[in-house]
């Protein structure tokens, strides 16, 4: 399914216990743009959604209505099974605590119901992209987090002088939000090197999580004048 321009259909997969929230959210993406696939959740418990075979898409709009164990096996089943999927979920309302846990779970985008019905089309292509669909203020706060450690230090971020070439030009990848196998077959190297670089990356800024070492650089980035 394509436009009329020529560009191809987003693929979008809408993960949601409540056939209302399905129906209502397949009315709003309806359109040439975008090619939907609604999933009824039949179980909101973490085990079951942990193993729910999950269908592929490029974006997934995720019904946070279950407790957050279980929206966080959901989003872990999705990110293991695709790792270049992006995540896009859609609650009642985010708490600062909430939305830093699901940011680090691999969100890429935080909606509310309310917000869903004007926002969603516009926020998909850029989530898509590997964008992020944030308050400014959260995103900032989230970073803030992420700059922080556990001693309440804030981390040096000179570390890019430091990175080997190669190094480098993973974290490019990295930042175009390739994947371990899209970054392999880029530099022609291996995976298993691809996650030794970026093991070493991870090390250097300080960081645990490749989410937390992108939003670091964007942090980065926004503060050079």
């Amino acid at each position: 399914m394509k436009r009329a321009s020529g560009k191809q259909a987003l693929r979008v997969c809408i993960l949601s216990p409540h056939p209302l929230v399905l129906a209502e959210f397949s009315r709003i993406l309806a359109g040439p743009g975008f090619r939907l696939i609604s999933h009824q959740l039949d179980s909101m418990l973490g085990p079951d959604l942990r193993r729910l075979v999950v269908p592929r898409a490029l974006v997934y709009v995720v019904d946070a209505h279950a407790s957050q164990p279980a929206t966080a096996a959901l989003l872990a089943n999705i990110l293991e099974r695709w790792e270049t999927a992006r995540l896009l979920i859609v609650a009642e309302k985010f708490t600062p605590s909430d939305s830093h846990n699901l940011l680090r779970l691999g969100a890429k985008g935080l909606l509310t119901y309310a917000e869903a019905r004007d926002q969603l089309p516009h926020a998909l292509p850029l989530v898509a992209k590997g964008g992020f669909w944030v308050p400014r203020a959260l995103l900032s706060e989230f970073v803030d987090s992420i700059l922080t450690n556990s001693r309440g230090r804030r981390l040096k971020v000179e570390t890019a002088t430091q990175l080997s070439r190669r190094e480098q030009e993973v974290l490019d990848a990295l930042l175009e939000n390739l994947a371990n196998k899209e970054i392999a077959s880029k530099f022609n190297i291996s995976e298993r090197t691809v996650k030794f670089h970026v093991s070493n990356l991870l090390s250097k800024f300080g960081v645990r999580r490749r989410a937390d070492l992108i939003l670091l650089c964007y942090q980065r980035r926004a503060a050079t004048p």
